[in-house]
C-alpha cells in the first residue's frame, strides 16, 4: 500500500473525527445557548413550583341569591420516596377505601403512560376532592403515613337541588384538556356542562405560584429568595345569571313525571328567565369523588335526564307556529287581516285532505289565531307556493319563506351561552328538489304552514318566537348570564335582531293571541288584572300528541315570554296552557294564589306513562 492512500486514509479519518466533534459542538451550542429546553430542565430539578389554586367564581341568580359557592376541601399527595413503613390496612381504613383501590391507585400513579412526568421524588395527587368534614377525621392520624402530605383546593357546592342543566358542574380534567390548554395539569378540574363550562376562563380565574428549592434528590429545601418570584392567585369572576331560581324550581315541579321543556325569557333583555328540561337532576349529585359514579348512572337512564331538552331537543312546533305564518303572508301582501279562508273540519285540495276542528267558516286572520285553524294557514301556504306570477316557480317561493322563517330564529342555532343548542330544521328548496326531484307543489309540503312536516325547532326557539311577538318585530339573543364581573356580557346578547316583517303586521299577532286567552283555545292562561297572550299547539306525533304552549304577558308592556312543551301531553290545552299560565303567575305576582297552588299540586302530580324507551 502507497504511502499516498495512508496519507488520503488519515485525512479522511481525521476529517469525520472533527465533523463529529463540530457537530456536538454545534448541538450543545444550541441546546444550552439558543434554546431554554436545557435550562427549563435543569431549573426542573433546582425548584419545584407549586401551584397555589384560585377560588372559583360565585354564581348568583337574578335576584342575587347564591346559588354556586365554593367550600374548603384537600387533595391528599404522595411523594413516593418518603412513603414506606406504613399501616396500609389502617390508612385505607382512615380513608375509607379498599385495598384493592389503593393497589390500583398506587400502580396508575408509577404508570408514565397515564401519569407523564411521573418521579419518586415529586408530589402525586392520590386522592382528591376531600370534603373538609371528611378531612377532620383523616388530619388525625395523618402523622401516622409517611410521604403523604396535603394539599388545600376547594369544592364546587350548589345552593338548590334545581337548575342542573343550566349551572352544569366541573370535572377533573381530560389529557385533551390539557393538551389544548397549558393553563392546566393532571388534576385539575374545569367546566364540564353548563354555565360552568360556557363561562370556564372567567369563573377559573388565573393560578398563583409558590418557588421552592429542592437538593438533588426533590427535597425541599425552602422557598427560592425568599418568596421574591412567587405568584398570589386571581379569584375567578363571579356571575349573575337572569335565571329566577323560585321560577325555575316552580317549573322543574311542575314537569315531574313528564317529559319535555319549559323556557321563560325577559324579552326586554332577552335575558333566560327559567330553563326547565325534564327529567332533571340534582346537581349536587355531580360533586366530588361520587362524581363519576352518578354521572354514569345519569348517562344509563333510557329518559336521558342528562340531555338539555330545552337547547338539544328537537320538536315538532305544531300550532304556534301559525303566528310565523301569518306575518309572512302579511309582509308578502298574500293576505289582509279581513281575508277570510273557508274551512269545512279541514283543508281539502283535490283528493287531498288536512282535518281540523270545528269551528265558524268562512274564517279571518284574529280568529283563526284564536282558535288555531289549520285550513286557514293552510290555505296562506298553498297561496304563496302557487303564487308563480310573483316568485316564478315553487322553489323560489320556498327560498322566501324560508327566508322568513329563519328571520324569527328558526333553522339555526341562535347562538345561546350555554353549550349543545341545536338549529332545529327549516326545510328549503333543494332538500325537497332531493326527496321529490323537482316534482312537487304546496300540497306536497302543505303540514310545513302547521308545525309539521319537515319543521322542527328546540324549545328555547320557539320561547324566543313569543319574544319577538311581545316585543313587535325583534329579539335579543336568549342568554343566561345577565352580567359578568370585571367585564361585559358578549355585544351579541345586547343587540335586537330585526325580523323581515314589518312592527304593524304583529299588532295582528297579538291581537289574535289576546283573543285566544279570552276566548279561545287559550282560555285557561286568563289570570285577574293581567293581559295575557297565548297561542296553544298541538304537534302530531308516532304516538300521542305533543302538548305546546307560547305565551307572554302583559300584553302591553311585556315582562316574560314563555314555551312550554310536553311530549305526549296531548291537546296544547291539556298540560301547556295551564302549566305556562302558573309560570307567568308566579313571576309576575312573585307567588301562587292559594287556588293556583292547589292547581300548581295537581299538575306536579299528574304523571304521563312513557314506557322504557330511548327518548
Amino acid at each position: 500500500m502507497s504511502n499516498s492512500n495512508l496519507d488520503n486514509r488519515r485525512f479522511v479519518i481525521g476529517g469525520l473525527a472533527v465533523a463529529v466533534v463540530v457537530i456536538y459542538i454545534i448541538r450543545l451550542f444550541t441546546l444550552q445557548i439558543l434554546s431554554d429546553d436545557y435550562k427549563k430542565n435543569a431549573d426542573s430539578n433546582a425548584f419545584l413550583k407549586k401551584i397555589q389554586y384560585p377560588s372559583r367564581g360565585l354564581i348568583t341568580d337574578r335576584n342575587g341569591k347564591l346559588l354556586v359557592y365554593n367550600e374548603p376541601a384537600y387533595n391528599l399527595n404522595v411523594v413516593m420516596n418518603e412513603q414506606h413503613g406504613i399501616d396500609t390496612l389502617d390508612f385505607c381504613r382512615t380513608l375509607g377505601i379498599t385495598k384493592e383501590f389503593y393497589i390500583e391507585r398506587m400502580l396508575e400513579i408509577k404508570n408514565s403512560v397515564k401519569n407523564p412526568g411521573y418521579s419518586r421524588h415529586t408530589e402525586q395527587l392520590f386522592l382528591s376532592q376531600i370534603p373538609a368534614e371528611e378531612f377532620s377525621q383523616i388530619e388525625e392520624k395523618l402523622f401516622k403515613f409517611k410521604g403523604f402530605h396535603v394539599e388545600r383546593r376547594s369544592i364546587r357546592r350548589y345552593a338548590y337541588g334545581v337548575g342542573a342543566h343550566i349551572l352544569g358542574d366541573v370535572g377533573e380534567v381530560s389529557q385533551k384538556n390539557i393538551d389544548d390548554d397549558d393553563y392546566y395539569r393532571p388534576g385539575d378540574f374545569i367546566g364540564k356542562m353548563g354555565v360552568e363550562r360556557s363561562y370556564e376562563k372567567q369563573l377559573r380565574g388565573e393560578k398563583g405560584m409558590e418557588v421552592l428549592l429542592r437538593d438533588v434528590h426533590g427535597r425541599i429545601k425552602g422557598r427560592y429568595m425568599n418568596g421574591a418570584f412567587d405568584s398570589q392567585p386571581e379569584p375567578g369572576h363571579n356571575l349573575k345569571l337572569g335565571i329566577d331560581i323560585n321560577l325555575q324550581a316552580l317549573g322543574e315541579r311542575l314537569m315531574q313525571g313528564k317529559i319535555g321543556s319549559i323556557v321563560a325569557i325577559d324579552p326586554a333583555t332577552g335575558e333566560i328567565l327559567c330553563m326547565v328540561s325534564s327529567p332533571s337532576y340534582d346537581p349536587r349529585l355531580m360533586v366530588g369523588r361520587d362524581r363519576g359514579k352518578n354521572h354514569k348512572m345519569l348517562s344509563k337512564d333510557p329518559r336521558k335526564p342528562l340531555l338539555n331538552r330545552a337547547i338539544s331537543g328537537q320538536y315538532p312546533p305544531g300550532s304556534t307556529f301559525k303566528p310565523t305564518q301569518a306575518l309572512t303572508f302579511l309582509q308578502e301582501g298574500l293576505i289582509t287581516a279581513g281575508t277570510q279562508f273557508p274551512c269545512h273540519h279541514g283543508f281539502r285540495y283535490g283528493r287531498f285532505f288536512q282535518r281540523c276542528h270545528g269551528h265558524a267558516s268562512p274564517i279571518s286572520l284574529i280568529p283563526a289565531l284564536a282558535t288555531s285553524c289549520n285550513a286557514y294557514f293552510s290555505q296562506g301556504f298553498f297561496r304563496m307556493m302557487s303564487a308563480r306570477r310573483r316568485y316564478g316557480n315553487v322553489q323560489n317561493a320556498m327560498t322566501r319563506w324560508k327566508d322568513y322563517m329563519v328571520s324569527m330564529g328558526y333553522g339555526y342555532a341562535l347562538g345561546t351561552d350555554l353549550p349543545g343548542e341545536r338549529r332545529g330544521m327549516i326545510p328549503n328548496a333543494a332538500y325537497y328538489d332531493k326527496h321529490y326531484g323537482r316534482r312537487w307543489n304546496g300540497i306536497t309540503v302543505v303540514s310545513d304552514a302547521i308545525g309539521q312536516g319537515e319543521v322542527n325547532a328546540t324549545p328555547l326557539q320557539i320561547a324566543n318566537l313569543a319574544a319577538t311577538i311581545a316585543n313587535r318585530g325583534y329579539f335579543i339573543t336568549p342568554h343566561v348570564v345577565s352580567k359578568l364581573e370585571g367585564g361585559e356580557i358578549d355585544s351579541l346578547y345586547r343587540t335586537k335582531r330585526y325580523t323581515m316583517v314589518e312592527r304593524k303586521y304583529y299588532e295582528y299577532i297579538v291581537a289574535g293571541m289576546r283573543r285566544a286567552v279570552l276566548n279561545g283555545t287559550c282560555r285557561a292562561a286568563n289570570l285577574p288584572g293581567v293581559e295575557v297572550c297565548g297561542k296553544t299547539g298541538t304537534a302530531e306525533n308516532k304516538g300521542h300528541d305533543h302538548s305546546a304552549f307560547i305565551g307572554f304577558a302583559p300584553m302591553d308592556s311585556p315582562r316574560i315570554a314563555i314555551a312550554v312543551y310536553v311530549e305526549n301531553g296531548g291537546f296544547g290545552a291539556h298540560f301547556g296552557v295551564p302549566i305556562g299560565s302558573l309560570m307567568i303567575e308566579q313571576y309576575l305576582n312573585g307567588k301562587l294564589s292559594e287556588e293556583s297552588e292547589k292547581k300548581a299540586e295537581t299538575f306536579q302530580n299528574k304523571h304521563i306513562s312513557y314506557g322504557d324507551d330511548e327518548r
